[in-house]
C-alpha cells in the first residue's frame, strides 16, 4: 500500500466521522459518487445513488445526537479498503454502542 492510498482512505473516512457527528446529509451525501451504492444493514436493500445515501444520512441522524465517532487505522489493498470505526451516541435519548455484538 502506498502512503497516498492510505492518506486518501484516512482522508475520506475523518470527512465520514465529522458528517456523521455534525449530522451532515450534504457532507455525507458529497462522500459518494452519483451511482454509489450504500448499506446500513447487510441484510436490507442498499440506499442507491447520492440522493438516496443523503435522505437515508438526513432520516437517521434526526434522532441521534452527543455523537462520537472513533475511526481505526485503515487496511488498503489495491482499490479495496476497510476502515474500522465505533459510535457512541444517543439514540432519542438512549446511550447507543456501534458497532454493536
Amino acid at each position: 500500500m502506498s502512503g497516498s492510498q492510505r492518506a486518501h482512505v484516512e482522508g475520506w473516512a475523518e470527512r465520514y466521522r465529522a458528517a456523521w457527528e455534525q449530522a451532515d446529509d450534504d457532507a455525507a451525501g458529497a462522500l459518494f459518487t452519483e451511482d454509489a451504492t450504500y448499506r446500513s444493514d447487510p441484510m436490507q436493500e442498499p440506499h442507491r445513488g447520492r440522493d438516496a445515501i443523503r435522505a437515508y444520512w438526513r432520516a437517521v441522524t434526526a434522532a441521534q445526537s452527543e455523537v462520537s465517532v472513533a475511526i481505526g487505522t485503515p487496511v488498503v489493498d489495491g482499490r479495496r479498503a476497510v476502515v474500522e470505526w465505533w459510535t457512541q451516541m444517543n439514540v432519542d435519548g438512549a446511550p447507543v454502542t456501534l458497532p454493536a455484538h
